[in-house]
């Protein structure tokens, strides 16, 4: 056990190594995150008004959910670069824990997102965004979104495995994760989507943490109607409980199809 924390810990440390080096990547992770909340804070919120509160409020948690999706498929596409160069190989001839990869990939993972919802946060208050309850429920908001990006991080982790070539892989995440962002209450009330696309959004993951991030902000208002869905109700535990089920389906997927990979 000892062991496997250890190796992980190395090859986190080699994978933030590699992201600090990699202008491309560092731009995701620090640019990124500012074009988004200036563009949807200056060029969206300006054509929308809600009641009891200003738009750019309402809508940087979801931004911080965007970011921590799109980030999360760095995990997948590193995981195919090292794939298609043949690094794999040289770790089996290694003497380590044969998760070490995985999680210390994850672990990289959680260094990108918290820099990124760091790097957020801190526009976000330059440009009127403000945190309206205690410290503690702030916090607790904060570790969910790291919590949900480390989960999604292994769903990605295992699509790539799968998947086994970038290419292939930036082409299915990104028709996945642009419907999943877009196709819920991130950037518009989800009730107010037409027929089975408002029930999608409604019990749609993202949706859920969206709200949840928004009650433990106090990013929310009286004036707004209340969701009805239950999964919005309940918005807090049913993220939690998002994030535990991908981290039970995925994590033993993704090391059984990396055990696959490098037996080969």
């Amino acid at each position: 056990m000892q062991l496997a924390v250890a190796d992980g810990l190395t090859i986190a440390k080699r994978n933030a190594l590699k992201i600090r080096r990699a202008p491309d990547l560092l731009g995701g992770v620090v640019m990124l995150p500012i074009v988004f909340v200036l563009l949807f804070t200056y060029v969206f919120g300006s054509m929308i008004s809600l009641p009891g509160m200003s738009y750019g409020e309402y809508m940087l948690p979801g931004i911080f959910v965007l970011t921590i999706v799109s980030s999360a498929q760095i995990t997948g596409y590193t995981l195919t670069q090292d794939l298609r160069k043949g690094i794999f190989d040289r770790f089996r001839t290694l003497p380590m824990s044969p998760s070490a990869v995985l999680t210390g990939q994850t672990i990289s993972d959680i260094i990108m997102n918290l820099t990124s919802v760091v790097t957020m946060s801190l526009v976000g208050l330059l440009v009127g965004w403000r945190i309206r309850t205690s410290p503690l429920e702030a916090l607790l908001g904060f570790a969910m979104l790291l919590l949900f990006a480390y989960a999604f991080s292994w769903v990605t982790a295992t699509v790539a495995l799968a998947l086994r070539t970038p290419e292939v892989f930036n082409n299915i995440v990104t028709l996945v994760s642009f419907p999943l962002v877009f196709l819920s209450n991130a950037f518009a009330d989800s009730s107010r989507l037409p027929g089975p696309l408002g029930a999608i959004a409604e019990w749609n993951p993202v949706s859920t943490l969206v709200q949840a991030a928004r009650e433990l902000f106090g990013n929310t208002s009286p004036a707004m109607p209340a969701p009805s869905a239950w999964p919005l109700r309940h918005a807090v535990p049913v993220s939690l409980l998002w994030s535990v089920v991908l981290l039970v389906v995925f994590v033993p997927l993704a090391t059984r199809l990396y055990k696959k990979a490098v037996s080969r």
